[in-house]
């Protein structure tokens, strides 16, 4: 038997109500879906939360680069860089790094100025385990970017021996900078330095653990004035290497200072021309 369908008023204004609710439904489906990298790491480790505070990053713009594997967790290159957009006069002011499954998660902070020219840097870092890091930038007028990426670790960096006789700590600083910049043109800045920037987790020949005793602070002044500085932690490897930026407005003199958690400095000079 044919049953006729309802045109009653009521039935109709149900079906339209019915399926305006199935499309907005798909749209949040399908439309509004939280893109994948907003629920990051960064937002379930304590220290990264501390730093972004209550802003919500955006995960475009903040390039972090590390072997996908390492087997020397005490020597894993990392590369951090910003490639995106900022409002006209802003620029990026700091960058944080975080390992999430190290003892300590810190691994540096960078402070950038203007001088800096641009937001790179090139380092080593200890990774303990197969774990998360963490890349999170600010820029001067308080925008936030945040990345991560995963590394597979064969062998721990925090508690391997260092092989041999060491250098003293602080010794033979390395500068490689050009002696000539060109006006508003960023160019690469390679500093090395002796120390053995023990964990305070790592057990001598004896068993023994070897006391905490890192390099804390690495600053770059020209002709007086910051132009960048790094924060370092005990997750940044034996005799740290670093790779940033500068761009002088003027001929002058880069002073390039280290300080260690004893107390003890190293300090090293360069001449520079701008032309």
């Amino acid at each position: 038997m044919h049953v006729a369908r309802s045109t009653h008023p009521d039935a109709a204004r149900r079906r339209l109500l019915l399926g305006m609710a199935a499309g907005v439904a798909a749209i949040g489906v399908a439309g509004l879906a939280t893109p994948v990298m907003a629920e990051g790491p960064w937002q379930r480790l304590d220290t990264a939360r501390s730093v972004l505070g209550d802003a919500e990053p955006s995960t475009q713009g903040l390039v972090l680069d590390l072997p996908h594997v390492s087997e020397d967790g005490a020597s894993v290159s990392l590369t951090v860089g910003f490639d995106g957009e900022l409002e006209p006069g802003d620029y990026i002011s700091r960058i944080d790094l975080f390992a999430t499954a190290n003892p300590s998660p810190e691994i540096a902070t960078f402070h950038l100025t203007p001088l800096s020219g641009k937001a790179e840097i090139s380092t080593r870092v200890r990774l303990n385990e197969t774990q998360q890091v963490i890349a999170i930038a600010t820029s001067h007028q308080g925008e936030r970017f945040a990345t991560a990426r995963e590394v597979r670790i064969t062998v721990s960096g925090c508690l391997m021996r260092n092989g041999g006789d060491q250098p003293e700590p602080l010794s033979n600083p390395r500068v490689s900078i050009p002696s000539s910049f060109s006006p508003g043109q960023p160019e690469a800045v390679r500093t090395l330095i002796h120390h053995p920037m023990e964990t305070g987790l790592r057990e001598n020949a004896d068993g023994e653990i070897e006391p905490r005793h890192i390099i804390e602070r690495f600053t770059v002044s020209l002709n007086g004035e910051t132009a960048f500085e790094a924060e370092l932690h005990q997750s940044i490897s034996a005799s740290p290497y670093l790779l940033f930026y500068l761009s002088p407005e003027k001929d002058g003199e880069a002073v390039f200072e280290w300080r260690d958690d004893s107390g003890e400095t190293a300090r090293h000079v360069a001449e520079f021309e701008v032309t």
